[in-house]
Protein backbone atom coordinates (compact mmCIF):
# COMPACT_ATOMS: atom_id res chain seq x y z
CA UNK A 1 0.00 0.00 0.00
CA UNK A 2 1.26 3.30 -0.60
CA UNK A 3 2.35 5.69 2.08
CA UNK A 4 0.07 8.30 3.57
CA UNK A 5 0.77 11.96 2.54
CA UNK A 6 0.17 14.73 5.01
CA UNK A 7 -2.40 17.02 3.88
CA UNK A 8 -1.07 21.02 4.01
CA UNK A 9 -2.88 23.27 6.12
CA UNK A 10 -5.85 24.81 4.25
CA UNK A 11 -5.53 28.64 3.36
CA UNK A 12 -1.98 29.36 4.50
CA UNK A 13 0.96 30.40 2.28
CA UNK A 14 3.52 27.66 1.54
CA UNK A 15 7.23 27.82 1.51
CA UNK A 16 9.48 25.62 -0.72
CA UNK A 17 12.90 24.83 1.47
CA UNK A 18 16.09 23.16 -0.15
CA UNK A 19 17.22 19.59 0.54
CA UNK A 20 19.73 20.69 2.81
CA UNK A 21 16.93 22.95 4.60
CA UNK A 22 14.24 19.99 4.59
CA UNK A 23 17.37 17.63 5.96
CA UNK A 24 17.58 19.65 9.30
CA UNK A 25 13.95 19.53 10.08
CA UNK A 26 13.82 15.59 9.21
CA UNK A 27 16.24 15.63 11.65
CA UNK A 28 14.15 17.13 14.58
CA UNK A 29 15.67 20.59 14.55
CA UNK A 30 13.42 23.48 14.66
CA UNK A 31 15.00 26.29 12.27
CA UNK A 32 15.32 26.62 8.83
CA UNK A 33 18.08 29.45 7.48
CA UNK A 34 17.19 32.46 4.50
CA UNK A 35 19.67 30.74 2.67
CA UNK A 36 17.42 27.38 1.96
CA UNK A 37 14.18 28.95 1.57
CA UNK A 38 13.52 28.29 -2.18
CA UNK A 39 10.29 30.61 -2.54
CA UNK A 40 8.97 33.28 -0.62
CA UNK A 41 7.08 35.79 -2.73
CA UNK A 42 4.47 37.75 -1.07
CA UNK A 43 4.14 35.74 2.66
CA UNK A 44 3.45 38.29 5.28
CA UNK A 45 6.20 38.85 8.13
CA UNK A 46 5.09 36.71 10.98
CA UNK A 47 2.58 34.52 8.66
CA UNK A 48 1.94 30.77 9.80
CA UNK A 49 3.05 28.76 6.85
CA UNK A 50 3.19 25.31 4.85
CA UNK A 51 6.46 23.75 4.77
CA UNK A 52 7.37 21.48 1.89
CA UNK A 53 10.62 20.05 0.01
CA UNK A 54 11.84 20.51 -3.20
CA UNK A 55 9.46 18.39 -4.65
CA UNK A 56 6.51 20.05 -3.00
CA UNK A 57 6.41 17.06 0.15
CA UNK A 58 4.48 18.25 3.39
CA UNK A 59 6.86 18.26 6.18
CA UNK A 60 5.10 20.86 8.46
CA UNK A 61 3.61 23.94 9.69
CA UNK A 62 5.98 26.50 10.88
CA UNK A 63 6.48 30.56 11.79
CA UNK A 64 7.84 33.23 8.79
CA UNK A 65 10.23 35.67 9.50
CA UNK A 66 10.61 38.05 6.76
CA UNK A 67 13.52 39.56 8.08
CA UNK A 68 15.92 37.01 10.55
CA UNK A 69 18.39 34.56 9.15
CA UNK A 70 15.91 32.13 10.55
CA UNK A 71 13.38 32.07 8.45
CA UNK A 72 11.33 29.14 9.68
CA UNK A 73 10.68 27.83 12.71
CA UNK A 74 8.67 25.53 12.75
CA UNK A 75 6.01 24.52 15.04
CA UNK A 76 4.16 20.87 14.18
CA UNK A 77 5.21 18.29 11.33
CA UNK A 78 1.15 18.43 10.75
CA UNK A 79 -0.87 20.59 9.36
CA UNK A 80 -1.90 22.97 12.06
CA UNK A 81 -5.77 24.50 11.90
CA UNK A 82 -6.60 25.68 15.01
CA UNK A 83 -3.51 27.64 15.90
CA UNK A 84 -5.36 29.00 19.32
CA UNK A 85 -5.80 25.51 20.47
CA UNK A 86 -2.24 24.57 19.98
CA UNK A 87 -0.92 27.65 21.73
CA UNK A 88 -3.17 26.68 24.32
CA UNK A 89 -1.94 23.19 24.55
CA UNK A 90 1.80 23.99 24.50
CA UNK A 91 1.40 26.46 27.06
CA UNK A 92 -0.38 24.18 29.32
CA UNK A 93 2.40 21.45 28.71
CA UNK A 94 4.95 23.53 29.46
CA UNK A 95 3.12 24.75 32.82
CA UNK A 96 2.39 21.28 33.61
CA UNK A 97 6.04 20.13 32.92
CA UNK A 98 7.31 22.86 35.66
CA UNK A 99 4.64 21.55 38.52
CA UNK A 100 6.18 17.86 38.47
CA UNK A 101 10.32 19.43 38.26
CA UNK A 102 10.36 22.35 39.94
CA UNK A 103 10.76 22.53 43.55
CA UNK A 104 11.75 24.37 46.74
CA UNK A 105 11.49 27.91 44.51
CA UNK A 106 8.77 30.11 42.97
CA UNK A 107 10.44 31.98 40.76
CA UNK A 108 11.02 29.71 37.65
CA UNK A 109 10.90 29.81 33.64
CA UNK A 110 7.39 28.81 32.51
CA UNK A 111 8.01 28.90 28.55
CA UNK A 112 11.45 28.26 26.81
CA UNK A 113 11.06 28.84 23.46
CA UNK A 114 11.86 26.25 21.17
CA UNK A 115 12.72 23.92 24.24
CA UNK A 116 8.85 24.44 24.61
CA UNK A 117 7.90 24.05 21.22
CA UNK A 118 6.87 27.54 21.50
CA UNK A 119 9.64 29.50 19.20
CA UNK A 120 10.27 33.04 19.98
CA UNK A 121 8.65 33.02 23.60
CA UNK A 122 10.41 33.23 26.85
CA UNK A 123 8.11 33.69 29.72
CA UNK A 124 9.40 33.54 33.38
CA UNK A 125 7.49 33.15 36.80
CA UNK A 126 8.84 35.37 39.46
CA UNK A 127 6.21 34.60 42.66
CA UNK A 128 2.82 36.61 41.41
CA UNK A 129 4.33 38.04 38.24
CA UNK A 130 4.98 36.64 34.87
CA UNK A 131 8.38 38.24 32.87
CA UNK A 132 7.69 37.99 29.12
CA UNK A 133 10.00 38.58 25.83
CA UNK A 134 9.06 37.80 22.55
CA UNK A 135 11.75 37.01 20.10
CA UNK A 136 10.20 36.91 16.62
CA UNK A 137 7.51 38.69 14.26
CA UNK A 138 5.09 35.70 14.69
CA UNK A 139 4.80 35.75 18.58
CA UNK A 140 4.46 39.61 18.56
CA UNK A 141 1.77 39.31 15.91
CA UNK A 142 -1.82 39.47 16.15
CA UNK A 143 -4.07 37.23 16.97
CA UNK A 144 -1.02 34.89 18.47
CA UNK A 145 -0.26 37.40 21.17
CA UNK A 146 -3.51 38.13 22.38
CA UNK A 147 -3.97 34.26 22.77
CA UNK A 148 -0.75 33.80 24.55
CA UNK A 149 -1.35 36.66 27.12
CA UNK A 150 -5.08 35.41 27.46
CA UNK A 151 -3.52 31.61 28.52
CA UNK A 152 -0.86 32.48 30.49
CA UNK A 153 -3.33 34.86 33.01
CA UNK A 154 -6.18 32.30 33.07
CA UNK A 155 -3.57 29.33 34.07
CA UNK A 156 -1.08 31.18 36.00
CA UNK A 157 -3.12 34.15 37.23
CA UNK A 158 -0.07 36.06 37.87
CA UNK A 159 -0.85 39.77 39.66
CA UNK A 160 0.97 41.67 36.77
CA UNK A 161 2.86 40.39 33.63
CA UNK A 162 5.33 42.48 31.95
CA UNK A 163 6.96 42.78 28.92
CA UNK A 164 10.44 43.27 28.90
CA UNK A 165 12.10 44.53 25.45
CA UNK A 166 15.62 43.86 23.70
CA UNK A 167 15.72 46.73 21.08
CA UNK A 168 18.43 44.60 18.92
CA UNK A 169 16.00 42.14 18.62
CA UNK A 170 12.80 43.91 17.81
CA UNK A 171 15.44 46.01 15.24
CA UNK A 172 16.74 42.42 13.80
CA UNK A 173 13.06 41.70 13.35
CA UNK A 174 11.95 44.91 12.06
CA UNK A 175 9.53 44.74 14.54
CA UNK A 176 8.42 48.49 16.10
CA UNK A 177 10.17 49.77 18.90
CA UNK A 178 8.73 49.25 22.15
CA UNK A 179 9.47 50.24 26.21
CA UNK A 180 9.67 47.29 28.26
CA UNK A 181 6.32 48.01 30.20
CA UNK A 182 3.26 46.55 32.56
CA UNK A 183 1.37 45.45 29.95
CA UNK A 184 -1.43 43.53 32.52
CA UNK A 185 -1.81 44.47 36.34
CA UNK A 186 -0.23 47.38 37.99
CA UNK A 187 3.04 45.94 40.39
CA UNK A 188 6.08 45.27 38.84
CA UNK A 189 7.77 44.19 42.30
CA UNK A 190 7.55 41.84 44.41
CA UNK A 191 9.85 39.06 46.55
CA UNK A 192 10.52 35.51 45.41
CA UNK A 193 12.28 32.61 46.84
CA UNK A 194 14.88 29.91 45.65
CA UNK A 195 16.03 27.22 47.82
CA UNK A 196 14.97 29.35 51.04
CA UNK A 197 16.69 32.38 49.85
CA UNK A 198 15.24 35.36 49.47
CA UNK A 199 15.78 38.33 46.41
CA UNK A 200 13.93 41.46 45.88
CA UNK A 201 12.96 41.53 42.73
CA UNK A 202 11.90 44.02 39.92
CA UNK A 203 10.39 43.05 36.98
CA UNK A 204 11.60 46.90 34.92
CA UNK A 205 15.16 46.20 35.90
CA UNK A 206 18.00 44.00 35.44
CA UNK A 207 19.11 41.83 32.19
CA UNK A 208 17.15 39.89 30.18
CA UNK A 209 14.06 38.70 31.70
CA UNK A 210 15.17 39.83 35.14
CA UNK A 211 17.47 37.33 36.83
CA UNK A 212 19.57 34.42 35.70
CA UNK A 213 16.95 30.98 37.02
CA UNK A 214 19.14 28.64 34.96
CA UNK A 215 21.67 28.74 38.05
CA UNK A 216 18.92 28.10 40.62
CA UNK A 217 19.87 24.40 41.10
CA UNK A 218 24.05 25.22 40.81
CA UNK A 219 23.22 27.75 43.71
CA UNK A 220 22.42 25.19 45.96
CA UNK A 221 25.07 22.55 44.63
CA UNK A 222 27.55 25.38 44.83
CA UNK A 223 26.69 26.07 48.41
CA UNK A 224 26.89 22.12 49.70
CA UNK A 225 30.70 22.24 48.99
CA UNK A 226 31.40 26.04 49.91
CA UNK A 227 33.13 26.79 53.41
CA UNK A 228 35.81 29.21 54.66
CA UNK A 229 36.26 32.21 52.80
CA UNK A 230 34.25 32.99 49.53
CA UNK A 231 34.76 34.80 46.87
CA UNK A 232 31.83 35.40 43.55
CA UNK A 233 33.01 36.77 40.69
CA UNK A 234 30.39 38.33 37.94
CA UNK A 235 27.95 38.40 40.97
CA UNK A 236 25.19 40.48 39.67
CA UNK A 237 22.13 40.66 42.16
CA UNK A 238 24.17 38.32 44.29
CA UNK A 239 22.86 34.84 43.36
CA UNK A 240 25.75 32.75 44.51
CA UNK A 241 27.16 34.66 46.92
CA UNK A 242 23.58 34.55 49.09
CA UNK A 243 23.64 30.81 49.02
CA UNK A 244 27.64 30.74 50.20
CA UNK A 245 26.91 33.12 52.92
CA UNK A 246 24.88 30.44 54.72
CA UNK A 247 28.08 28.11 54.72
CA UNK A 248 30.92 30.36 54.82
CA UNK A 249 32.65 32.72 56.98
CA UNK A 250 32.96 35.60 54.43
CA UNK A 251 31.75 35.95 51.22
CA UNK A 252 32.42 38.36 49.02
CA UNK A 253 31.12 39.61 45.93
CA UNK A 254 32.50 41.29 42.65
CA UNK A 255 30.59 42.81 39.47
CA UNK A 256 30.94 45.63 37.25
CA UNK A 257 27.62 46.88 37.56
CA UNK A 258 26.62 49.16 40.09
CA UNK A 259 22.77 48.56 40.07
CA UNK A 260 23.50 44.93 40.41
CA UNK A 261 25.31 44.99 43.38
CA UNK A 262 22.46 47.85 44.59
CA UNK A 263 20.07 45.32 44.15
CA UNK A 264 22.52 42.29 45.76
CA UNK A 265 22.88 44.12 49.13
CA UNK A 266 18.83 44.60 49.10
CA UNK A 267 19.11 40.88 48.90
CA UNK A 268 21.51 40.53 51.26
CA UNK A 269 19.68 42.75 53.92
CA UNK A 270 16.42 40.80 52.80
CA UNK A 271 18.30 37.37 53.94
CA UNK A 272 20.28 39.19 57.07
CA UNK A 273 23.41 38.03 55.33
CA UNK A 274 26.93 39.92 55.57
CA UNK A 275 28.52 40.42 52.37
CA UNK A 276 30.86 42.55 50.88
CA UNK A 277 30.34 43.65 47.83
CA UNK A 278 33.09 45.34 45.58
CA UNK A 279 32.09 47.42 41.99
CA UNK A 280 35.22 46.47 39.48
CA UNK A 281 36.55 44.56 36.49
CA UNK A 282 36.81 41.12 37.66
CA UNK A 283 39.79 40.48 35.17
CA UNK A 284 41.79 43.42 36.95
CA UNK A 285 40.73 42.70 40.44
CA UNK A 286 41.39 38.84 40.25
CA UNK A 287 44.94 40.19 38.75
CA UNK A 288 45.37 42.29 41.45
CA UNK A 289 44.43 39.90 44.43
CA UNK A 290 46.71 37.06 42.73
CA UNK A 291 49.20 39.09 42.46
CA UNK A 292 49.12 40.38 46.07
CA UNK A 293 48.05 36.58 48.07
CA UNK A 294 44.98 36.93 48.42
CA UNK A 295 43.85 33.47 49.12
CA UNK A 296 40.05 32.02 49.60
CA UNK A 297 38.82 28.43 49.92
CA UNK A 298 35.80 28.45 47.38
CA UNK A 299 35.74 30.95 44.45
CA UNK A 300 32.88 31.18 42.26
CA UNK A 301 33.55 32.29 38.18
CA UNK A 302 30.06 33.13 36.54
CA UNK A 303 30.99 35.26 33.62
CA UNK A 304 28.56 36.78 30.55
CA UNK A 305 28.59 35.01 27.48
CA UNK A 306 32.09 35.95 26.05
CA UNK A 307 31.14 34.34 22.66
CA UNK A 308 28.26 35.81 21.30
CA UNK A 309 29.69 33.84 17.80
CA UNK A 310 32.15 31.58 16.17
CA UNK A 311 34.44 34.78 15.24
CA UNK A 312 34.42 35.21 18.89
CA UNK A 313 35.53 31.99 20.24
CA UNK A 314 39.40 32.53 20.33
CA UNK A 315 39.25 35.99 21.98
CA UNK A 316 36.25 33.99 24.69
CA UNK A 317 38.84 30.79 24.88
CA UNK A 318 41.78 33.75 26.17
CA UNK A 319 39.06 34.78 28.69
CA UNK A 320 38.17 31.84 30.36
CA UNK A 321 41.26 30.67 30.49
CA UNK A 322 42.77 33.53 32.49
CA UNK A 323 39.53 33.85 34.75
CA UNK A 324 40.52 30.12 35.82
CA UNK A 325 44.10 30.65 35.81
CA UNK A 326 43.52 33.18 38.42
CA UNK A 327 41.03 31.47 40.27
CA UNK A 328 42.97 28.63 40.86
CA UNK A 329 46.06 30.70 41.83
CA UNK A 330 44.16 32.07 45.01
CA UNK A 331 42.52 28.92 46.30
CA UNK A 332 43.70 27.08 48.85
CA UNK A 333 44.64 23.27 48.73
CA UNK A 334 40.80 21.24 49.21
CA UNK A 335 39.69 24.58 47.96
CA UNK A 336 37.03 24.63 45.73
CA UNK A 337 36.43 25.80 42.22
CA UNK A 338 32.93 26.94 40.59
CA UNK A 339 33.64 27.79 36.90
CA UNK A 340 30.79 28.56 34.43
CA UNK A 341 30.04 29.16 30.63
CA UNK A 342 26.76 30.32 29.32
CA UNK A 343 28.44 30.34 26.06
CA UNK A 344 26.60 27.85 23.40
CA UNK A 345 29.41 28.07 21.15
CA UNK A 346 31.71 27.11 23.71
CA UNK A 347 31.26 23.00 23.86
CA UNK A 348 31.79 21.37 27.22
CA UNK A 349 35.00 19.76 25.99
CA UNK A 350 36.46 23.25 24.84
CA UNK A 351 35.69 24.34 28.23
CA UNK A 352 36.94 21.53 30.37
CA UNK A 353 40.15 21.66 28.13
CA UNK A 354 40.80 25.51 28.91
CA UNK A 355 40.22 24.49 32.28
CA UNK A 356 42.60 22.12 32.56
CA UNK A 357 45.29 24.31 30.49
CA UNK A 358 45.11 27.08 33.54
CA UNK A 359 45.64 24.43 35.97
CA UNK A 360 48.57 23.18 34.56
CA UNK A 361 50.18 26.43 33.89
CA UNK A 362 49.95 27.09 37.93
CA UNK A 363 50.50 23.63 38.73
CA UNK A 364 46.86 22.60 40.10
CA UNK A 365 45.28 19.20 40.06
CA UNK A 366 41.61 18.85 39.27
CA UNK A 367 38.72 16.81 40.68
CA UNK A 368 35.32 17.12 39.01
CA UNK A 369 32.88 17.07 42.05
CA UNK A 370 30.21 17.82 39.61
CA UNK A 371 29.46 18.68 36.49
CA UNK A 372 26.04 20.02 35.59
CA UNK A 373 24.12 22.50 33.14
CA UNK A 374 21.34 24.91 33.35
CA UNK A 375 18.02 24.16 35.70
CA UNK A 376 15.43 21.30 34.81
CA UNK A 377 13.08 24.09 33.68
CA UNK A 378 15.62 25.43 31.00
CA UNK A 379 14.61 22.09 28.77
CA UNK A 380 17.32 20.60 26.85
CA UNK A 381 15.94 19.04 23.33
CA UNK A 382 18.20 16.44 21.93
CA UNK A 383 17.47 17.45 18.58
CA UNK A 384 17.67 21.60 18.90
CA UNK A 385 21.75 21.54 20.15
CA UNK A 386 21.09 26.06 20.83
CA UNK A 387 18.88 24.61 24.13
CA UNK A 388 21.90 23.22 25.49
CA UNK A 389 24.07 26.67 26.64
CA UNK A 390 25.16 26.26 30.40
CA UNK A 391 28.05 24.63 31.61
CA UNK A 392 28.88 24.59 35.34
CA UNK A 393 31.59 22.55 36.52
CA UNK A 394 32.17 22.05 40.49
CA UNK A 395 35.66 21.15 41.16
CA UNK A 396 38.28 19.96 44.11
CA UNK A 397 41.65 21.93 43.90
CA UNK A 398 44.45 19.93 44.78
CA UNK A 399 48.43 20.98 44.62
Amino acid sequence: MGRNVPALAVGLPTLKISRRGAGRLQDGHAWVYRSDILTVDGIPPGALVNVTDERGRFLGTALYSSSSQIAIRMLSTEAVSDLSGLLRGRIQAAITYRERIVENTDAYRVVFSEADFLPGLIVDRYNDLLSLQVLTQAMDAEPVRSRVLSELSEQLKPAAIVERVDPRIRELEQLPSRLSSVIQGEKSNTVFSMNGVQFDFDAMEGQKTGAFLDQRENYAAAAKYARGEALDVFCYQGGFALHLAQHCSKVVGVDSSRPALEVAEKNAALNHREIEWIEGNAFDLLRDYADSGHQYDTIILDPPAFAKSRRTLDTAMRAYKELNLRALKMLRPGGTLVTCSCSYHVSEAEFLEVVAQAARDVHRNLRVLEKRTQAKDHPILLTIPETAYLKCFIMSVSY
